[in-house]
């Protein structure tokens, strides 16, 4: 699936299943619960936090995929074609950091 026919599925599924888009602030809000909740998994699977007995069925990829979906909701809201904005920052993220990364000493 490309990131244009992500956008259009979910907005297909919000308009038929949904029923409608929670508005800007709203879906801003989830956006950070659920980035939150990634968060959470990452502290516990790769950091020093430890998981309690209510964490166990956690699942990270199922945590990105919600993260996803907000973004893309919010970006259907607000006009953004995401295929063409991940283009334009690949190519300000290439031509800013061409060299800087390559000649970054913490990096070798």
């Amino acid at each position: 699936m490309t990131i244009t026919e992500a956008q259009q599925t979910v907005d297909q599924w919000i308009k038929t299943t949904g029923v409608r888009y929670f508005n800007e602030l709203t879906n801003t809000a989830i956006l950070m619960e659920e980035v939150g909740e990634v968060a959470r998994i990452m502290a516990r699977k790769y950091g020093e936090q430890s998981f309690k007995k209510s964490d166990e069925e956690v699942n990270l990829a199922d945590e990105m995929a919600d993260v996803l979906f907000v973004l893309i909701c919010l970006a259907n809201q607000t006009g953004i074609d995401l295929h063409e904005a991940l283009q334009k920052n690949l190519e300000k993220k290439t031509k800013r950091d061409s060299e800087r990364h390559k000649n970054n000493e913490k990096l070798k």
